[in-house]
């Protein structure tokens, strides 16, 4: 037998080489494919295992029982609305918010617990207390609520019908063409040490500045979270104006405003170093001595709706009246969700107990899109800029008002 070259030698090494590299490489696939095959089957079994022990669980059960299962008393007094409501929040949350439970926590289940927090200002600790959850879980599910329904707030803010012509309700019948009322309200907030002199407000607390805008239904057409507390009303407005999904306000429209803001276009204030808050004209007391007082009382009375509007958001949700810890962003966004869920509340209940006891207005001494309007940008108000033109049309108006008081207090 003739002995191999060495260009022989090389290349049989060369062949047996590659073809043991080759069934190695194949071996090591095979390998991870089981192992990959068999994780998969023993985390989905895992999980089937733990959700069976979920479902199961009598103390969790009998906790929801307890808050949704026993009628509407319980599930109003715990999560601010009726069952009927619940159901229906969960449904939209589900079909248009993008929820979906994955096999741990049911979509009720985390509604519920996304509202006992919002309504009570609950802890985590305390929620891991009572739904035998650990606080991770209380954490990311609160979360995924909390996006879900700030992702519906096209459907969830409140549309705006102007004051027609023919108006007969005493409070709006001289404001024609009038949208409803805005105001900003403070809401205490946690913020890092570095930022809190940006958020602290003129008594000291450390707050975000709210601008709200309501319709004449006192529910919320526009909200605009995230401003420091030690921002003007006026500048809060003019961002407002000015963001992409602005505030929208057509011409030949307004909103009533307080004397915080500038008379202009698209926005009527009273007059300012007159008598102008409800309780000043209380029982009847002091009556209006000149145009303008009367004028600043019956604005007064029609912008009112928007104190009320707060009064109700604050008296609902727990979360509103003290500082929660979670970030500043989150914060924001839990502020528009408590608007959203109340217009949502007044949608669907016909009765709410909230609002039922609530003083008359008379005695109230409190105190991310737009709504889709039918015109295009051309037909809307996109500054906020006095003019003389505007202050002459309020004086007429209030001369208006006042002359026809006049003439029926002689009748």
């Amino acid at each position: 037998m003739e002995p191999l070259g060495r260009s022989e030698r090389f290349r049989r090494f060369m062949f047996f080489y590659f073809m043991i590299q080759t069934e190695l490489e194949a071996i090591t696939i095979i390998t991870l494919m089981f192992a990959l095959f068999y994780l998969r089957n023993m985390r989905r079994r895992h999980l089937l295992i733990r959700n069976r022990e979920i479902n199961t669980n009598p103390l969790r059960r009998d906790v929801l029982d307890r808050i949704i299962g026993r009628g509407d008393r319980n599930c109003i007094w715990e999560l601010r609305m009726s069952v009927d409501a619940l159901g229906r929040l969960c449904e939209l949350l589900k079909v248009q918010g993008g929820l979906s439970d994955d096999c741990r926590v049911s979509i009720s289940e985390q509604v519920i617990t996304f509202l006992i927090i919002l309504a009570h200002h609950k802890k985590n600790r305390t929620l891991q207390v009572r739904f035998y959850r650990s606080g991770e879980t209380i954490s990311r599910y609160f979360n995924k609520v909390l996006s879900s329904v700030i992702r519906v707030q096209g459907l969830l803010f409140a549309k705006v019908v102007p004051v027609p012509d023919d108006c007969i309700d005493p409070r709006w019948k001289w404001f024609k063409g009038c949208l409803g009322a805005l105001d900003g309200t403070y809401i205490d907030v946690t913020v890092p040490e570095e930022d809190k002199s940006r958020y602290r407000i003129r008594k000291g607390k450390i707050s975000t500045n709210v601008l709200g805008v309501c319709n004449r239904d006192m529910n919320f057409v526009y909200v605009l979270s995230g401003w420091e507390g030690s921002t003007s009303d006026s500048r809060i407005l003019r961002d407002a104006m000015s963001r992409r999904n602005n505030l929208k306000i057509p011409i030949g429209n307004y909103y009533l405003v307080d004397a915080g803001y500038t008379n202009c276009k698209g926005f009527l204030a009273p007059y300012r170093q007159t008598r102008y808050h409800i309780q000043e004209w209380a029982h009847g007391r002091n009556a209006p001595r000149n145009f303008q007082e009367y004028f600043n009382k019956k604005h007064s009375s029609a912008r009112n709706i928007i104190e009320r509007c707060f009064g109700l958001l604050k008296k609902r949700w727990a979360i509103l009246r003290s500082p929660c810890f979670y970030k500043i962003k989150t914060q924001n966004r839990v502020i528009i969700a408590c608007c959203l869920l109340q217009n949502f509340i007044r949608l669907t209940m016909d009765s709410d107990p909230e609002e039922d006891t609530l003083l008359d207005e008379e005695q109230v001494l409190f105190g991310e899109e737009p709504v889709d309007n039918q015109a295009g940008n051309d037909d809307m108000i996109d500054s906020v800029e006095g003019s003389n033109e505007w202050n002459a049309w309020r004086d007429h108006l209030a001369n208006e008002m006042y002359n026809e008081w006049m003439n029926s207090r002689i009748n």
